[in-house]
C-alpha cells in the first residue's frame, strides 16, 4: 500500500521491485488518481483519505513518501497504521523535517507579523512531527530503524529557494492569497530567502533540507 501515491511514480518503482506483489496506490486527489491510473494501468488505485483509510487485509508493506507530515495526531495515526500489519509486515515512511530552518520559518514569521488574510495564516502548514523516540513507541511491537538525513540541494535558477517551497509548503498559502497580497508575500519571502541562502560566486545556491525516515517491522 502506497499512502499518498500522487502521480504513481514511486508506486511504479515498488512494482518494479516486487513484480509479483499486489500493489495499491492511495491518494485523496481524484486528479492524481486518474493520472496515475492512466500512466500505470496495471496497478490498483484507490481514492481515499489517508487520515481515515483502513486496510481490510494485513499488508506486507505500508509505504508513504512525503505525505504523513500533512496529517494531525501522529500518535493515533501511526498506532492505527501499525495495527493493520500482520506478522513481519513493514511500515516505511519518509517525512520532511526542515521545520526549524528558514525554508519554513521565513513564511511563518512573515504571516505572523503582517496584516494578512486569516485564510493565509491558517493555511500555512505547521510542524506536526514528533520526537523520533515517540514514533518508536507508537509503532510497538516492532523492530525500528530511525534516521534523519540532510540533503544539500545545489540550485541554479533565480530565486531558487522560493521556487522550491512554492511547490510544497507554500502551495496552500499562495492559493489563499490574491492580487497585491500575493505579490507582496512573494516579494518578502524571496528577499528573506536570498538573505538566508546566499548565492555562491559560482551562481549556485546550496539548500540544506532534512528528512526523517522510519522503518518498522512488526514482531
Amino acid at each position: 500500500m502506497d499512502l499518498g501515491s500522487g502521480t504513481g511514480h514511486l508506486t511504479a518503482l515498488l512494482a518494479e521491485r516486487w513484480p509479483d506483489a499486489s500493489i495499491t496506490g492511495i491518494d485523496t486527489s481524484a486528479e492524481m488518481i486518474e493520472r496515475a491510473r492512466s500512466d500505470h494501468s496495471s496497478l490498483s488505485w484507490e481514492l481515499a483519505d489517508v487520515a481515515t483509510w483502513r486496510s481490510d487485509e494485513p499488508p506486507d508493506l505500508i509505504f508513504s513518501n512525503a505525505t504523513l507530515h500533512w496529517l494531525d495526531d501522529h500518535e493515533t495515526l501511526f498506532g492505527r497504521l501499525r495495527s493493520f500489519l500482520g506478522d513481519d509486515g513493514v511500515i516505511a515512511v519518509q517525512m520532511p523535517d526542515n521545520w526549524g530552518e528558514p525554508t519554513h520559518q521565513v513564511p511563518a514569521t512573515i504571516l505572523d507579523e503582517g496584516d494578512w488574510p486569516e485564510a493565509a495564516r491558517s493555511s500555512l502548514m505547521r510542524d506536526r512531527l514528533s520526537d523520533p523516540a515517540a514514533y518508536a513507541r507508537w509503532l510497538q511491537p516492532a523492530s525500528i530503524d530511525l534516521w534523519r538525513t540532510t540533503y544539500y540541494q545545489r540550485l541554479v535558477e533565480d530565486d531558487p529557494v522560493w521556487t522550491w517551497v512554492t511547490g510544497s509548503v507554500l502551495r496552500p498559502v499562495l492559493a489563499s492569497l490574491e492580487g497585491t497580497d500575493r505579490e507582496r508575500f512573494g516579494e518578502l519571502c524571496r528577499a528573506r530567502y536570498a538573505e538566508a541562502y546566499p548565492q555562491g560566486s559560482d551562481g549556485v545556491t546550496t539548500l540544506p533540507f532534512s528528512r526523517l525516515f522510519i522503518v518498522a517491522q512488526a514482531d
